[in-house]
């Protein structure tokens, strides 16, 4: 239709076609945004990359043989039919280093190691329930054997579960490698999933810490990990390997021990005492009337138990030592003095405050064996051997410093010695012994044990030492269990006593009793564990299971926190707060994983218990029913010195 000039609309001529009316404009297209920051740049485009390998594996399916691949073949031809990887490194890395066996949990950015280690059966790995339990594993491990322990998590909370364990190796000195993964380069600091500063975390709590980002690195950084770990005073390497670092192809050569060497210019630590210090040790020792030998755990880590006790026989010197440093002299020696410390022998710290010499070697004077330095060994004149100059000093005054490794300031320094007669000592000798009849005769000798009847937790120990001839691995948990051990148990032999002795980490026994009955399986292992600490690891029971490994476990049930309720009872005036603790059915527990247990709840069952854990081809547990109020005494109560030892407790009168 037209329209007139008027406006009006005309009809259209007939046979004429009608105009369409005009068609709206298209849609402006709409123009796409893009979100990732600095876009188009090799940093972004790294980035993104990264971001896709985090949601999809995938790193060797490629260049692996259809026909090897699916079955992983365990074998160097299954090896050479793919690309050397990062992953590939650490195993042969940890072959080269001796390691056997390593304790691990899986998660997502370390899967490149596991998809791998089929390839390489030398490596036993064993899956635990927490890390936490493969840290103390690898601990126990290195403890048992004198080896370097290995542990491993992935990311985020596997690493951070690691490192309660890393921090009960470093207070200990125990040589360990922690390995993490990470998130892929790029993405490090970025908060991607599962990504933390593990780095920053342990920085503190290990010997040297590692954040491996290339392949091409891994040999050298693992070398000198292990190399670290044992050396010098031992301790735990942590090493974080980002996830492209595992995937990426390599062919860096593994490094001589000279290399290694050569790299770590900054560290040599001083294995050899100086020559005027170690002749002013010796004429401290001729002038001596009292004298004492202090043993730590230096001595255990240089292997210098046989260079000790003979320096203390030419010297007629009697021995004392750490809760560390148990088993460095056989108990049933004439010279073995006994154990020293807050809840040590009483006969042994008096024997320190009368003492006019004190030769420590291998220990660091902690709180727990001095108490208020104010009072301690207010007679003596202080030798003080250790590797570690740092610490030297640290806690106690000393007047003839040695820095050297144990075993070698031995015996540089027996020849330098006078041999003394034990005649020559016999009066100061039978004193120490006159005291130490004293202290073993005393009331709380036992704990108070049998009154009433109640079963107590020291005849249990001193029961498990003489059925196994004292010839197991003992490993102890943290708390009164801890001390009842360390006093009765009978120790012949060194590293067969493990104990958390710096951090006092509950929950140690078990998974480090796993690691030690690997490491050494022709000795008999029992994890003794309080029933608080056993409840903070208990899921290790199914890795026992699981792996064969043949722990027996006894378990010390008083339904409390003892410790914390001995404190309360004699600092707090018995304010028992949250020192009750309830617990499982340990019979039906250990049903249920599948563990043979049986219980004792007086001492006539005791004997028959044990026995019937030893009998058990595997892991067993005894439920040790005793007495909830028994107390471990003597005791050297916080911020009191070594004379100041509460013998037995009435209540707050006292």
């Amino acid at each position: 239709m037209t329209m007139t000039k008027g406006g009006s609309a005309k009809p259209p001529r007939s046979g004429a076609a009608a105009i369409p009316p005009a068609s709206p404009p298209p849609p402006k297209t709409r123009e796409r945004r893009s979100h990732v920051p600095a876009a188009g740049t090799e940093h972004a485009a790294a980035i993104e990359k990264a971001q896709r390998e985090m949601l999809h594996e995938g790193t060797r399916a490629q260049s692996v043989p259809a026909d090897a691949h699916p079955a992983h073949a365990a074998s160097a031809a299954a090896r050479e039919a793919r690309a050397r990887i990062g992953a590939d490194v650490v195993c042969e890395a940890l072959i080269r280093q001796g390691v056997g066996v390593f304790f691990s949990y899986p998660g997502g950015v370390i899967l490149p190691l596991y998809d791998v280690l089929g390839d390489y059966p030398e490596l036993r790995h064993v899956l635990v329930r927490h890390e936490q339990g493969g840290a103390h594993a690898a601990d126990g491990y290195a403890r048992a054997t004198g080896k370097v322990g290995v542990c491993m998590g992935t990311s985020g909370p596997g690493a951070t579960n690691l490192v309660t364990g890393i921090g009960t190796a470093q207070l200990d000195s125990i040589p360990i490698v922690a390995i993490t993964g990470n998130v892929p380069s790029a993405l490090i600091g970025k908060d991607a999933f599962q990504e933390i500063d593990i780095n920053g975390i342990t920085l503190p709590m290990t010997k040297h810490n590692y954040l491996v980002r290339n392949a091409d690195d891994l040999p050298r950084v693992l070398a000198e990990a292990f190399h670290i770990a044992r050396t010098g005073r031992p301790g735990p390497v942590h090493v974080d390997i980002t996830k492209d670092a595992l995937q990426q192809e390599t062919t860096a050569p593994h490094p001589t021990d000279a290399e290694v060497i050569a790299g770590l210019p900054g560290f040599r630590p001083n294995m050899d005492g100086h020559y005027r210090q170690l002749k002013t040790a010796a004429a401290e020792i001729a002038a001596a009337k009292r004298p004492m030998i202090l043993a730590g755990h230096g001595v255990l880590h240089a292997h210098a138990e046989a260079e000790l006790l003979a320096f203390a026989e030419k010297t007629s010197i009697p021995i004392a030592w750490t809760l560390l440093g148990i088993g460095a002299v056989d108990e049933r020696h004439p010279l073995a003095y006994g154990y020293m410390g807050m809840h040590g022998w009483k006969h042994v710290n008096r024997a320190i405050q009368s003492a006019d010499l004190l030769f420590a070697i291998g220990m660091r004077f902690d709180d727990r064996v001095t108490g208020n330095v104010r009072t301690y060994a207010p007679y003596a004149r202080i030798v003080h051997v250790d590797i570690d100059p740092a610490e030297i000093g640290k806690n106690v005054a000393v007047e003839v410093p040695i820095v050297g490794d144990a075993k070698r300031v031995l015996k540089a320094i027996a020849p330098m010695v006078e041999a003394t007669p034990i005649e020559a000592r016999r009066d100061y000798l039978d004193q120490l012994a006159e005291w130490k009849q004293d202290s073993l005769g005393s009331s709380w000798h036992g704990s108070g044990a049998w009154r009433d009847g109640l079963l107590s937790a020291d005849y249990v120990v001193q029961r498990i030492g003489e059925l196994t001839d004292h010839e197991a691995i003992y490993v102890a948990d943290v708390g009164q269990n801890q001390m009842w051990l360390a006093r009765y148990a009978g120790f012949r032999h060194p590293n067969t006593h493990l104990s958390s002795g710096g951090l006092g980490t509950m929950g140690y026994s078990m998974p480090a009793a796993m690691g030690a009955a690997l490491g050494v399986p022709e000795r008999e292992v029992w994890a003794i564990a309080g029933d608080g600490g056993f409840q903070m690891t208990l899921q290790e029971l199914m890795t026992l299971v699981q792996d064969r490994i043949p722990v027996k476990i006894a378990l010390f049930d008083n339904k409390k926190l003892g410790m914390i309720r001995q404190w309360q009872e004699i600092i707090y005036a018995g304010n028992y707060h949250s020192a009750h603790l309830l617990g499982p059915d340990y019979l039906k527990l250990a049903d249920a994983y599948g563990i043979p247990a049986t219980k004792a709840s007086s001492p006539a069952e005791v004997d028959d218990a044990i026995r019937f854990a030893q009998g058990v081809d595997g892991p067993a547990l005894v439920w040790f029913e005793i007495a909830g109020e028994q107390n471990v005494f003597p005791m050297m109560p916080a911020g009191k010195g070594l004379s100041d030892l509460i013998e037995h407790w009435g209540g707050p009168e006292e």
